[in-house]
């Protein structure tokens, strides 16, 4: 099997979905430059990698690979050698050595988004309810409605899952905050949006936060989690500190170190919420409001210029 022959049916589902790669990279959860690699020959495509292009382009495995069609959900624990590993993570084939599951049964319906985000998604809640450590493969399978097989068949290990849950809530943190400050002109009003996203106030901010601790500590002992942490950390610093760039320009800030700037205030949040989530609401200790409070005061203190007549 000729890699340039995998790569040009993967562009073919590329171009049938009608979004850019950068998209579909993030629908079927994996680095955009790895999805540019594999599709310049330059790099392989992983077996899990090809099972989530069929799920998420609607075609049969077989039909990339160019043997035997089938389903992703079909897939059973001998559907393809070596693809499904272990809850600890196992050996991944090479796609010369996928063969499709069975036909013997009709697929499940596909959910929203498809099975890999919908095995992302469910993995994110439960890490933010249990911790990474205390979810099992089973537990995601249950939340799926499916088999850990099918979770195996498209992350074939637990480094796979958790790679892609921190790259999926990269995307969503980003994506909330180009929508929430769209259209911000004043830079002022800019950073204070930034900082109420950053509040956990409702239940589902704490939830993103727990995951993002959780995460942290990942990061920590793991070292491809530990890039997609540092390459994170860069964007959003770097938002912060174009904000306050602009807040510069438009006589709304002092004329700081942008950078230092951003640096300290993204600490800071990053300090106060993990106070917020170690009290319990409505308990006396470090707040949401305290915490919102404390960083405008921070702001208004060290950046915010003073208005003159």
């Amino acid at each position: 099997m000729q890699q340039d022959e995998v790569a040009a049916r993967v562009r073919q589902v590329i171009d049938a979905t009608g979004v850019s790669a950068r998209e579909f990279a993030r629908r079927i959860v994996i680095d955009p430059s790895k999805l540019s690699r594999s599709l310049n020959g330059t790099r392989r495509f992983t077996a899990a990698e090809l099972a989530r292009i069929a799920d998420i382009g609607g075609v049969d495995v077989g039909r990339l690979i160019g043997t035997t069609a089938g389903t992703a959900d079909d897939a059973t624990p001998g559907a393809a050698s070596g693809t499904t590993g272990s809850a600890a993570g196992g050996p991944a084939a090479t796609p010369s050595t996928v063969r499709a599951p069975s036909p013997s049964r009709p697929p499940s319906p596909s959910p929203e988004g498809g099975r890999p985000l919908q095995i992302v998604r469910e993995t994110v809640r439960l890490i933010a309810e249990r911790g990474f450590h205390a979810v099992r493969v089973a537990d995601i399978a249950a939340a799926c409605h499916t088999s850990t097989a099918a979770i195996h068949y498209h992350f074939p290990g637990r480094d796979e899952l958790l790679e892609a849950a921190v790259r999926w809530c990269m995307d969503e943190d980003t994506r909330r905050r180009a929508e929430a400050t769209a259209g911000t002109r004043h830079a002022g009003d800019e950073l204070r949006l930034l900082i109420d996203l950053q509040t956990p106030r409702t239940e589902q901010q704490r939830r993103q936060w727990c995951v993002w601790l959780d995460l942290w500590a990942e990061a920590a002992r793991s070292t491809t989690v530990g890039r997609l942490h540092v390459e994170y950390y860069r964007q959003w610093r770097g938002t912060v500190a174009d904000v306050i760039h602009r807040g510069i320009e438009q006589g709304v800030f002092r004329p700081v170190d942008a950078d230092s700037t951003a640096l300290a205030l993204t600490a800071l949040i990053d300090g106060l919420a993990s106070q917020v989530l170690a009290t319990e609401p409505g308990r006396p200790g470090t707040g949401a409001q305290a915490m919102h409070d404390a960083l405008i005061s921070h702001v208004d203190a060290g950046l915010t210029a003073p208005v003159t007549d």
